[in-house]
């Protein structure tokens, strides 16, 4: 490890520890939904492609490769962290049952999207609108376990974290050979789409009690190796093309938090998390956070170690602490630490109207 990564990890467990977070859990329990940016293996009980299950995922993980798409720890395990939470058990685990679920539970799934059909040929998946129907399988689960009254304080006070819309496009809009969506709709049109199921998946998380929300907007799609790999960019650059497609969702989704916080919400906050400002900080001022290398990936092959991602047995970069990204659409645990702290504590620019840590402090 390097002197700015050890200084770094420093300078964040110092923080941890000034805020209370270690031993002391800011909130009851932690719901994550979204897609394989957080998947903590619900992939590995489906009849799906797309998994991480094997080596060299995994491999600076304490239980080596679990299913999730990293070298080790995601973006919601490490805002966990500064939540004072454990991480939660896969949804689809069949021990995740009994007091194992009172601390929340990951549904997010590798491949799922926004709306059903993106990532389809991966095989089976969980898209947000079978996550939702399987929080509300766990919440059959707590009401047999907890009194209404009980039940309604761990609902109310939970943080739930959701990242969704990476799929929508990596493996639909932009794949026009295979989706007729870029066909169908211009970008604008497309990101109305999407938010339009968000907004109705949002509405019956809140129907059923929860309250507080943290919306992780897309980051920049085009900077990630797979895009890069394309060729469509020059060296060095992102494709600018793909970053201005998605555009028109993270404003959206954005202006959706604000609706949702003006009052027609009652008892509620909604959070949206600028995931593009952050990471595009991470790739403009690389050095900063101690990476070396932000245009191609830690394991994987061909152009950018992009063209192919980590395949069972590759053997990754020895540095990992040095790069942003660990295979061909994800990024490592040190851009993840980076994503999760700016979450937890940012300012406005980071986490709008407020950060998790305050979200997280509000009695509503």
């Amino acid at each position: 490890m390097d002197g700015k990564r050890w200084w770094f990890m420093v300078v964040v467990v110092a923080a941890c520890w000034w805020n209370g977070v270690v031993g002391q859990a800011q909130a009851p329990a932690i719901w994550v939904m979204g897609d394989s940016l957080v998947d903590s293996g619900n992939n590995n009980f489906l009849n799906s492609v797309a998994k991480a299950n094997y080596y060299p995922y995994g491999i600076d993980y304490y239980r080596g490769p679990s299913g999730r798409f990293t070298n080790s720890r995601t973006f919601s395990d490490l805002l966990g962290d500064w939540l004072g939470i454990a991480a939660p058990p896969p949804f689809s685990d069949p021990l995740s049952a009994g007091n194992r679920i009172l601390g929340g539970l990951n549904y997010a799934s590798a491949a799922g999207g926004i709306i059903d059909e993106s990532g389809q040929y991966y095989g089976d998946r969980f898209s947000l609108n079978q996550q939702v129907v399987n929080f509300e399988t766990t919440l059959s689960q707590l009401r047999n376990m907890m009194s209404p009254t009980n039940l309604t304080q761990l609902l109310s006070n939970s943080i739930v974290v959701m990242v969704f819309g990476s799929n929508d496009y990596i493996n639909n809009y932009l794949m026009p050979n295979l989706y007729a969506s870029s066909r169908n709709y211009n970008p604008q049109a497309f990101a109305n789409l999407l938010l339009n199921h968000y907004a109705r998946q949002l509405q019956a998380l809140y129907s059923v009690g929860l309250r507080k929300f943290f919306l992780a907007g897309l980051g920049p799609l085009g900077c990630i190796p797979n895009q890069l790999a394309t060729g469509q960019a020059p060296a060095g650059r992102c494709v600018d093309t793909v970053n201005q497609i998605i555009g028109p969702f993270n404003e959206g989704l954005r202006r959706l938090v604000g609706q949702f916080n003006d009052g027609s919400h009652p008892g509620a906050m909604f959070v949206y998390g600028n995931t593009y400002g952050v990471f595009g900080d991470i790739l403009n001022n690389p050095a900063r956070y101690g990476f070396t290398v932000r245009d191609r990936a830690c394991c994987g092959l061909g152009r950018n170690q992009g063209q192919i991602t980590c395949l069972p047995l590759l053997a990754p970069c020895f540095n990992r602490d040095q790069f942003v990204f660990w295979d061909a659409f994800h990024p490592t645990q040190a851009a993840n630490a980076v994503l999760a702290q700016r979450a937890y504590s940012g300012s406005t620019t980071d986490a709008y109207p407020i950060n998790v840590q305050q979200l997280a402090q509000l009695r509503l």
